[in-house]
């Protein structure tokens, strides 16, 4: 049971930590006197912190782009949609995308037909 490795006893490895910078220890430590703040500004003061998407007095970039109207679907699919009662005044033998194309009844930028349940249909078919 020695063997074992306890919360205790947990280490970060050799070299990937570095210790914390001092600042404000006395004018020969290299930060100190105003301690990386700067003369004068609003940076100095203590508790100071800018509010999200401050750019130092620049126009922020959220305010800089246009505001998006609408939204744009990225896979969108053009479905021709057709319901039963056309195919019966339409008198075609056979209903397929590439045939209602050429026929002229639905747009040619159309990828998929759905065939919706609005009426009836009377003559047998092949669909």
């Amino acid at each position: 049971m020695s063997d074992m490795l306890t919360i205790d006893e947990l280490r970060p490895q050799e070299g990937s930590t570095h210790k914390t910078k001092r600042k404000g220890r006395g004018r020969s430590s290299g930060r100190g006197k105003t301690s990386c703040r700067g003369h004068n500004g609003e940076g100095q003061r203590s508790g100071r912190s800018s509010k999200r998407g401050f750019e130092g007095g620049q126009m922020p970039s959220y305010r800089q782009m246009p505001k998006l109207k609408g939204f744009s679907l990225v896979n969108k699919i053009n479905c021709a949609a057709v319901n039963v009662r056309d195919f019966e005044r339409w008198n075609l033998e056979e209903v397929d995308l590439n045939i209602l194309i050429e026929a002229g009844r639905i747009h040619p930028s159309s990828e998929k037909l759905r065939v919706l349940g609005v009426g009836e249909l009377n003559k047998a078919g092949s669909c």
